[in-house]
């Protein structure tokens, strides 16, 4: 069986009585990403920074390929975990040039042909003798991973590495950068507060709330399988239909919904993301015939339609309670405001969750 990488112990730090991480575990494998995702604040750069050395863990146990590197009695130095690190600043050194940032610490006879390697991989060979103040953001990115991974440490950590950089850009960037780490083989932890970074570049997600691990997995499975309302909510737009559970059965103007396992009288919540309701048009008042997959159609009126680029965002206010839906539908499709239209929910793409302070009566 495979030694992880990186393990992370049940890691507790708590500030004035607070605890920012609480109880975090997690694996890394050689030549996996795993990304650490959560809103601001959650405790994400303070579990990056307990890993690193930097902070000190109150409870938990951190090792590397199976050795200690931290835990109750032992508490090894950041420059003794071979490990790396990468920051949204970049920080390289602006009175040293390109190549004497990336050989910064290094010692030894191979240390220009290990410099040559990486710039060459990085596509900065012909910066060699230039200074930071006179790359770009994205060739300053290159220069921190060339460096970060000149002395082959077997994890990199990156808090937030690309933040920085323009949208176009970043994405090129990540890509390389992610080619680069694989091809090196190093264990990854990446710190990000934007679900679409973390679905672009990880084997695994670990979505941080409130100093806690809330659900792990492959960022497919997080997606369509999420543990509650706000993880569904983090990763995408979604509309909630209120209900209440009678006989495993919840009872909507769209027909009805499976919530095995939930006693009568539970409140519940539906969650469907926007690009899963299908819009019918209206026939004198009547929609479309119910369906086993779809259920019962609803009657709403258009709020308004928006052009997105590759799709189209239309809002709907609901006869039957007045609230706002939003569907989204590929290509053009912009009907004209208080045009009625009827929308059905796919069942297979629903989430039924117990609303928070719903009660059994």
């Amino acid at each position: 069986m495979q030694i992880p990488r990186l393990e992370v112990s049940h890691i507790v730090k708590a500030y004035g009585g607070r605890r920012v991480v609480d109880d975090v575990s997690l694996r890394v494998m050689p030549g996996q990403v795993t990304c650490l995702l959560g809103p601001s604040g959650c405790g994400k750069s303070t579990t990056l920074r307990i890993i690193a050395g930097v902070d000190q863990q109150d409870e938990g146990a951190i090792t590397v390929d199976g050795a200690t590197v931290c835990d109750g009695d032992i508490q090894l130095p950041p420059e003794a975990r071979h490990i790396g690190l990468m920051f949204q600043d970049f920080a390289l050194f602006p009175h040293l040039t390109v190549a004497q940032n990336v050989a910064f610490g290094l010692k030894g006879r191979k240390v220009t042909d290990r410099v040559h390697d990486l710039l060459g991989r990085v596509g900065m060979t012909r910066h060699l003798h230039d200074y930071p103040h006179q790359l770009s953001g994205g060739e300053q990115q290159r220069v921190a991973l060339a460096r970060a991974l000149a002395p082959q440490p077997q994890i990199m950590l990156m808090d937030e590495p690309f933040s920085g950089l323009d949208d176009r850009l970043r994405d090129d960037i990540r890509d390389e950068t992610l080619a680069v780490l694989k091809d090196e083989g190093t264990a990854v932890l990446l710190v990000t507060h934007e679900p679409g970074e973390a679905m672009r570049m990880a084997d695994e997600i670990a979505l941080m709330r409130d100093g806690r691990i809330v659900q792990r997995g492959a960022p497919y499975n997080i997606y369509n399988a999420p543990v509650d309302l706000a993880t569904a909510g983090f990763f995408s737009d979604i509309n909630v239909i209120r209900g209440k559970v009678h006989g495993a059965l919840t009872d909507t103007p769209f027909g009805q919904f499976l919530a095995p396992g939930l006693p009568d009288g539970t409140e519940v919540d539906i969650v469907i993301r926007p690009q899963h309701i299908k819009i019918d048009f209206d026939r004198g008042g009547r929609g479309p015939n119910p369906t086993p997959e779809d259920g019962t159609a609803a009657r709403g009126v258009v709020e308004r339609a928006r052009f997105m680029g590759a799709s189209s965002l239309v809002e709907f206010r609901m006869d039957y309670d007045g609230s706002i839906l939003k569907a989204i539908v590929p290509s053009v499709f912009l009907p004209k405001p208080a045009m009625p239209l009827w929308l059905m929910i796919r069942r297979d793409r629903c989430f039924v969750f117990p609303r928070k302070g719903g009660t059994a009566g």
